[in-house]
């Protein structure tokens, strides 16, 4: 029995695998015969679609190769495509831009869409490698749960009612960003201070919150059970003051509340000037202090780019700043006191008065608002061309302007000619 089932996972191997990138990496370079192992659910595939022009892509190898290496000993394989060889690869999977990652599992399709660093795609892809909910059975097990995973829930009690359906039912719609876990009461007793069940918790910041309504559930009518349940997962599934990206953003904001990002400028080694990481961790220690006041309307975090700022904001803002994006309406809040002179009181007032709706706002989805944006986003873009590589932007829009310049100039110019050729042979009739 071993052979056949060694000699099938090496055929499937040599089928949609070509060469290793490197010497000694761990990265298998694939080819478009990825389709058919993807079409017949072929075991578990992490791909990375790139072309070889591609900076990101480039960036990306050195961390791809470590997620390699770990992934190694696993039955998960990690490999690459080049998408500029294998077009009928791109179209298939509907690849937009590079890098592109994807999680290929038994016919399902996993696009990632967060932080491209080594700890944030293992998280991913052991997330979607297994069950939408994983059971603990072992205490060891949930010790290293707490070491390992920054947010996490978990299902207390018997899985045969309503409460364990919904919870069941929601964790795979968020699998590809939550852990979620069934843990019977005995354990969890011994390590989560919980002493009665049902009961479903979140884990983050080192404390446990509990889910408001799972202990008269059967009071509730299911319908909203369900809807409170997926509402309250999903305001809950971020760190109260994570660190908040490009690539972050959408799914922070889809928790319906306010952010308040508190921005910052990180250099090319991730590090940031005192007085702004002095900014920052001010912010930081109200929030914890007042998470029980404003956690419900306010999911805070901090940004080390302020061109996210920008982008928000639709205009240059220093750094350290403190900016508060309603995402529903796309309006955007700013502190009137200096952002250095900031205190506690000063921003739990101002938080209070975006709560009340008596804050200045700016932004919104006004026809001139969105047009200025559109302006400002051009404009923003034109100027990093410039400061990247000013030939090229010469030439990318030097070039056109040219050929439109000749254009307009043969079309005026021409009846200009023609009418100086008309007035000589008129003065020559005359004379």
């Amino acid at each position: 029995m071993f052979f056949p089932y060694k000699f099938y996972l090496i055929s499937v191997l040599l089928l949609v695998t070509s060469v290793f990138v490197i010497d000694g990496s761990k990265v298998l370079e694939l080819s478009d015969k990825i389709i058919d192992v993807h079409h017949e659910g072929k075991g578990l595939w992490f791909v990375m679609f790139y072309a070889p022009w591609c900076s990101y892509c480039k960036r990306l190898e050195p961390i791809w190769s470590h997620v390699a290496q770990t992934l190694h000993s696993t039955n998960i394989r990690v490999g690459r495509l080049d998408c500029t060889r294998f077009t009928n690869v791109q179209k298939h999977f509907e690849i937009t831009g590079y890098p592109t990652i994807m999680f290929l599992k038994y016919g399902q399709e996993f696009v990632y869409s967060g932080e491209r660093s080594k700890d944030d795609l293992l998280h991913f892809v052991m997330r979607l490698s297994g069950p939408p909910v994983q059971a603990v059975k072992l205490p060891d097990a949930l010790d290293t749960i707490k070491a390992t995973n920054p947010v996490w829930f978990a299902f207390i009690g018997q899985q045969e009612n309503h409460l364990w359906t919904s919870y069941n039912s929601i964790a795979e719609k968020f699998q590809a960003h939550s852990y979620f876990y069934s843990i019977p009461l005995d354990i969890a007793s011994r390590h989560l201070s919980i002493d009665s069940e049902p009961a479903i918790i979140v884990h983050k910041d080192r404390s446990i919150t509990h889910f408001p309504m799972a202990s008269d559930f059967e009071s509730v009518d299911p319908d909203h059970l369900n809807e409170t349940l997926h509402q309250w997962i999903n305001e809950e599934r971020f760190q109260t003051f994570p660190k908040v990206t490009r690539n972050n953003l959408h799914h922070i904001v889809q928790t319906g509340k306010y952010l308040a990002l508190v921005v910052v400028e990180e250099n090319k080694l991730l590090e940031v000037a005192t007085h702004e990481l002095e900014f920052k961790d001010m912010v930081e220690e109200f929030v914890f202090k007042n998470k029980h006041k404003f956690h419900k309307r306010f999911q805070f975090g901090w940004t080390g780019n302020p061109d996210l700022s920008h982008s928000l904001a639709s205009k240059f803002i220093s750094t350290p700043h403190l900016i508060v994006l309603n995402a529903t309406t796309n309006e955007h809040h700013l502190p009137d006191d200096d952002p250095l002179q900031l205190t506690h009181e000063a921003i739990d007032s101002f938080l209070e008065s975006i709560h009340n709706c008596t804050a200045t706002a700016y932004g919104g989805n006004g026809l001139m608002t969105r047009v200025y944006r559109a302006y400002f986003e051009a404009k923003k873009s034109l100027q990093e061309m410039w400061r990247g590589n000013p030939v090229l932007t010469c030439l990318i829009f030097g070039l056109p302007m040219g050929f439109f310049s000749l254009i307009v100039y043969s079309i005026f110019c021409a009846d200009i000619l023609d009418a100086e050729e008309e007035t000589e042979e008129t003065h020559e009739k005359k004379e």
